[in-house]
Parts: C-alpha cells; sequence; structure tokens
C-alpha cells in the first residue's frame, strides 16, 4: 500500500474514508431493524451477569496516564475476549442473546450495564441512540461486500478494495459485533459514522463515564496499528468494570491490555 493511503489514517482525513463511512451509515441505517442485526445462535450460553456495578457504588475518579497499570492475571475470560484481524472469534463460540432498545441485542451478560449506561446518558439530558449491536455473519459478510464494492467504484483495485474495507468494516469473522459484547451508539441529533462524532454531547458524555459501566472505546485515536481498524468514536465494547478502569486511566487500547501487540500491521497502515 502506498505512503499516500497509509497517511489518511488520520482520523481527520475525510477522503477516500468519509465517503465509505458516509455510505456505510445508510447500509447499518438509523435505528437497525432487530430483522436486519440479529440472528440466532445455535447452543447459546445463559451464565450470571457479572463485571457491573451500580455507579452509585463507584468512588473512584479517572486521570489519564499511561506511566503505571497493572495487566490483569487472567485474559482468558468472556469479557476480554481478543477478537480483531489476527485473532477471530473462537469456534467454539456461544452466546445468549438479551434484546435491549431499538430492536438491538447484546450478549445478557452485559446487557444490564448497557441499559444502565444509556439510561444515565438521558438523565443527563442527552439522546443516545444504538445504531448497531449484534451481528450474524451474514450481516458482517454483507456489509463487508458493500464497503467492497464502495471502494471498487471509487477506482480501487480489488486487492486495495478489500484491505482498505477491512479497516472500515471488519471481515467477517473477525467483528467484535459478532461477539455480541460490542455496540455503535451515535447522538440522535447527529447519526453519521466519521470523526466528528467524537464532538457531538453524547459522545462526549459517553467517553468520560462509559468505563464507570464496564465500556471502553475500542478503537481509539492513534491505536489504529494496534486494533486493525480506523478510529471510531462511536464503537464501545463490553470488558468489565476493572478492566475498562484501567483501559481509560492509562490510555491504551484492549490489545495493549491484555499483552496482544506483537502482531504484524495490516498492509493498510504500513
Amino acid at each position: 500500500m502506498d505512503n499516500n493511503f497509509a497517511s489518511s489514517i488520520d482520523s481527520k482525513h475525510r477522503h477516500p474514508r468519509s465517503l465509505a463511512l458516509r455510505s456505510l451509515v445508510l447500509l447499518l441505517g438509523f435505528g437497525c431493524a432487530a430483522s436486519l442485526l440479529l440472528g440466532s445462535c445455535a447452543h447459546p450460553r445463559i451464565l450470571p451477569l457479572t463485571g457491573w456495578l451500580p455507579k452509585s457504588s463507584l468512588s473512584v475518579s479517572i486521570s489519564r496516564t499511561t506511566s503505571h497499570w497493572k495487566a490483569p492475571d487472567d485474559t482468558h475470560v468472556w469479557n476480554l475476549t481478543l477478537v480483531n484481524p489476527w485473532n477471530p472469534l473462537p469456534e467454539d463460540h456461544s452466546i445468549s442473546l438479551k434484546q435491549v432498545e431499538s430492536g438491538q441485542a447484546v450478549d445478557q451478560r452485559c446487557a444490564e450495564a448497557l441499559q444502565a449506561m444509556m439510561d444515565d446518558c438521558r438523565a443527563a439530558d442527552l439522546s443516545p441512540l444504538i445504531c448497531s449491536s449484534y451481528r450474524t455473519q451474514e450481516t458482517q459478510q454483507s456489509l463487508y461486500d458493500a464497503q467492497v464494492n464502495d471502494f471498487l467504484s471509487q477506482g480501487y483495485s480489488r486487492e486495495e478494495a478489500e484491505s482498505m474495507a477491512a479497516t472500515i468494516v471488519a471481515l467477517p469473522g473477525t467483528s467484535e459485533h459478532q461477539l455480541g459484547l460490542a455496540v455503535d451508539i451515535v447522538d440522535q441529533n447527529y447519526q453519521i459514522l466519521e470523526s466528528s462524532q467524537e464532538d457531538t454531547p453524547v459522545q462526549r458524555w459517553l467517553m468520560e463515564h462509559c468505563w464507570e459501566y464496564g465500556f471502553i472505546l475500542r478503537y481509539p485515536e492513534e491505536k489504529s496499528d494496534l486494533t486493525g481498524i480506523i478510529y471510531e468514536p462511536w464503537h464501545y465494547r463490553y470488558v468489565g468494570v476493572e478492566a475498562a478502569k484501567v483501559i481509560t486511566q492509562a490510555g491504551i487500547c484492549l490489545e495493549e491490555y491484555v499483552g496482544a501487540t506483537a502482531k504484524a500491521v495490516p498492509d493498510s497502515f504500513s
């Protein structure tokens, strides 16, 4: 991949990714009907909700620093499952879904925390909207193929289109949305999936408070070489309160937290 494209990972650079993201938001829809994003899961597991505490029970405060942080003792727990371009969805992964709002659904173990976060955001006189949650393999494939076709229509080669598309819509089998622990949340008054989403009141509130409910901003700025995904100031991932606090406080990404950073950088970022 040439240097011109590599430099386009800058979150403020709007072409061609800005056009691609605008196309993607049309595919996802504003509200995303359950018939599009929900799918059946064979052999679901039903496990108790763990890892979330009501906000009233939290007395700690966050101060961002990269100086000191402690890695988890056990990274092989459900809420720290790493899914990225180099770590596909585990073959034995199973899920029990629970519907939340707007026809969306997530892993039932994080549903209560998600709803509490949405409710408290609204209590702050804001208007958050979940526009994407759990996705089936078929839905993820459809979104990825559409993104590839969008780049092909702009004149890119098949190889370039597929590589670029994978930084915006994860390859099927490598999406956190298939894990059931990730949601895309936008401001109802500004539903465009682009970097300026970070400036909305909803995102400012979520970025400050999401850790209190066990969520992190999964694809932060300047971490794309580690996550394999462009900056997405709308994509939140459940990891549990303890992990979310450390990740937020240290200003790191999930890959760094679980010690899985020694991976090859995809062509899109080389």
